[in-house]
């Protein structure tokens, strides 16, 4: 049997959760040739905001790792509307990661592991990635965390680089 995303979520007991509706007049992702990126995804379970306030202030470290590693399982998702299958993923190359933060705060490189060790587990080799923290001390939603995933998509086919069908013609 051969080790795929799809198989790696569901040894880790984890189960993709319902994609989330845009919050503004933005598209949850975007293809351009071989890259997919999606935008920003908050840490939603069955559709309600799990985290909302500051690290350091609201939340500890091992809260915002909880935090970061949900965001990051919608991003997931997120990537699965996009290409159909997570095994047309050829590497997941960057994470970025927007922290609500109190000033007195300094660990939030911790709490982004929680997204770092997610992709990893899922993606395997091709889970590895560059990253970049953003603190904010307000954020959308009073959201905790926010998470955004760059990957490249495999080219063997054009199935591999569909098109943002969503998108009417301005014709």
């Amino acid at each position: 049997m051969m080790i795929t995303p799809e198989s790696r979520l569901v040894a880790a007991g984890l189960e993709l959760p319902e994609v989330a509706a845009a919050l503004g007049n933005y598209e949850p992702y975007s293809i351009v040739g071989s890259q997919l990126m999606t935008s920003g995804q908050f840490p939603y379970l069955e559709g309600e905001l799990q985290y909302q306030g500051q690290l350091g202030a609201d939340h500890t470290v091992s809260e915002g790792y909880a935090a970061c590693r949900l965001a990051t399982l919608n991003a997931i998702a997120q990537l699965k509307q996009a290409c159909g299958e997570l095994s047309r993923i050829k590497q997941i190359y960057r994470l970025e990661g927007v922290l609500n933060v109190h000033q007195s705060c300094f660990e939030h490189p911790k709490a982004l592991d929680g997204a770092s060790d997610l992709l990893l587990e899922i993606f395997g080799e091709a889970g590895r990635h560059s990253r970049m923290i953003w603190t904010n001390p307000v954020m959308p939603l009073n959201s905790l965390c926010l998470v955004y995933l760059f990957a490249e998509l495999y080219c063997d086919d054009e199935q591999r680089q569909r098109p943002l069908s969503r998108l009417k013609s301005s014709s």
